[in-house]
């Protein structure tokens, strides 16, 4: 039975990162109302409509969705599951209104007793349809999505015919239910059942994750332990990270039920899990398509993704590998051409080979975001700036500047540049109050290093003889002359004029700039090549006699 989505549903997508509301920190969320996006409570301390826990909730809900997480309904127990305890939750979903309502993967009761605790199920289709079969009772009572959390185990039976991955799946695809991905518990049962955690997320349907929970585990001699009483593990905060990769961004938790800590720590841990998520934040994984278009971009841009996007494609995994390959190659090589196009002398000066690995570097922390490959390249700079491999040429993030600088020259708007005759009708008064700006193929460029001389090297069309002097200040503008583009030398002083120009200032202002700097600047020298390159755009039309 696949139920419509209800308005709260349609929200938990955007959920965000919340935390886990316990008794400690009832007093800090209704005085303080701390920053968190969302809170969890478990639904079995909230089925009385009375008393102060109920209060609580009442008053914090009115400010925070709430999701509704049960412990104690035992949907796989056989014998024991109580129609009693159904009515209740049933009657608290009702009354809350959350934007979440999860259970377990468990049983927890026999005839008579309840055990209280989150049971570990056989994974067999006896037991698969006893679950199916209460799922689509529960969310035909509640008129919404249920999401089924996987458990943390310490034990496995003889007769399991299947993964619990493999199980949920099929419990998906049977009822319309969700998942309730606990990233601590895929890392709790790797290591105590030998499972693959990786493998397990690949066995779900993409789409069907709803919530992820993160929490901390304790190691024993015997086994991990899933406690909730310790900060997420460095590992889990990796699993989570491939969660994402995979499932994309969902409501995320922290848990933390024993040795209760600040609640500053907690909201701690869910900005970290905000920023874990921010890089897939952009991406919607909400269909089929897709999350397979998704997958097979990840696997183009990191060769360590490919797994998850093999199943996708028919054929064995060694002929899907090599046919990804194929368009590995493809996307690296765009990008390579389309790198060495505007940057033509950082790539006589590294060599084609060692551009190649900078391109290829460049690509996978800062893909192409447009259709348009002359905007690709923008972030040149910042990625030399930081690449460790070039930290000894620290004039390469400079130089990119400056060719992107003049790569963007051929591609400004057409402008009409000043001419010296419209000059000529102005009095002195009216020439120093006059305000130009730079035309659009016009950008200026302020190095600390000679990177307007290493530009002009390579211009020359034989040895290229670099400067001796690296360290040396560099001011240059980029030209447009005759749709040729070039980089025009500046002295300081003129680099002065011309940004108090760019700024809208008037010629007055930046012929005083120039003279701090150079009391013998020349401005009518200056203002002709000035003009005879075209750097100059008058802000107001001036008609030549």
């Amino acid at each position: 039975m696949v139920l419509p989505t209800s308005p709260a549903q349609s929200r938990s997508a955007s959920l965000g990162f919340g935390v886990g509301l316990r008794a400690a920190h009832y007093r800090d969320f209704l005085q303080q109302r701390p920053k968190v996006d969302w809170l969890e409570v478990h639904t079995e301390n909230y089925l009385e409509a009375g008393g102060w826990d109920a209060h609580v909730l009442e008053q914090l809900r009115r400010d925070y969705p709430i999701s509704l997480h049960g412990v104690g309904l035992g949907l796989g127990s056989a014998a024991g599951f109580s129609e009693t305890h159904l009515q209740h939750v049933i009657e608290t979903v009702r009354r809350i209104e959350p934007a979440l309502v999860s259970e377990h993967l468990c049983w927890g009761a026999v005839p008579g007793r309840h055990l209280n605790d989150l049971l570990p199920m056989p994974l067999t289709h006896a037991a698969l349809q006893l679950v199916s079969d209460r799922i689509d009772r529960i969310q035909h009572a509640l008129g919404r999505r249920l999401l089924i959390e996987n458990v943390s185990t310490y034990l496995r039976y003889q007769d399991d015919a299947m993964s619990e991955a493999e199980f949920l799946a099929e419990l998906v695809s049977r009822t319309g239910c969700g998942v309730l991905l606990d990233i601590n518990n895929l890392y709790v049962n790797q290591h105590n059942h030998g499972e693959d955690a990786l493998a397990a997320m690949a066995a779900l349907p993409s789409n069907c994750v709803g919530e992820f929970h993160l929490a901390g585990h304790l190691q024993t001699n015997d086994a991990l332990i899933d406690h909730h009483g310790a900060p997420v593990a460095p590992a889990v905060w990796s699993l989570y990270v491939q969660a994402l990769r995979r499932f994309g961004t969902v409501a995320t938790l922290i848990e933390w039920d024993t040795d209760i800590p600040a609640l500053s720590v907690l909201l701690e841990e869910a900005e970290r899990a905000r920023a874990c998520a921010a890089p897939f934040r952009t991406v919607a994984l909400s269909s089929p398509l897709a999350n397979h278009q998704q997958q097979f971009a990840n696997a183009l841009l990191d060769r360590t993704q490919e797994s998850q996007v093999l199943p996708i494609f028919k054929g064995s995994a060694e002929l899907v590998a090599q046919r990804l390959a194929l368009y590995r190659g493809n996307l690296v090589d765009t990008a390579s051409k389309t790198l060495a196009a505007a940057y033509p002398v950082l790539l006589a000066l590294v060599g084609e080979e060692f551009f190649g690995g900078l391109a290829r570097a460049h690509l996978r922390t800062h893909p192409s975001t447009s259709g348009d490959l002359n905007a690709y390249g923008a972030s040149f700079d910042s990625f030399l700036q930081d690449f460790e491999h070039v930290a000894a040429y620290p004039y390469f993030a400079d130089m990119a500047r400056c060719e992107w600088a003049l790569h963007r020259a051929h591609f400004a708007a057409q402008a009409v540049p000043l001419q010296a005759a419209q000059l000529q009708t102005l009095t002195p008064s009216e020439f120093e109050k006059l305000c130009c700006r730079l035309s659009p193929a016009c950008q200026l460029i302020d190095s600390q290093w000679a990177v307007v001389e290493i530009w002009l090297a390579h211009q020359t069309g034989g040895e290229v003889i670099l400067p001796a002097d690296l360290a040396k200040a560099n001011f240059g503008i980029t030209t447009r002359v005759q749709w040729r583009c070039a980089v025009m030398p500046l002295c300081r002083a003129s680099h002065a004029a011309l940004l108090r120009l760019h700024a809208g200032e008037t010629i007055g202002a930046a012929l005083d700039a120039a003279l701090a700097i150079d009391p013998d600047f020349k401005l009518a020298e200056h203002l002709q090549r000035w003009i005879a390159n075209g750097l100059l755009v008058s802000n107001h039309p001036m008609p030549v006699d």
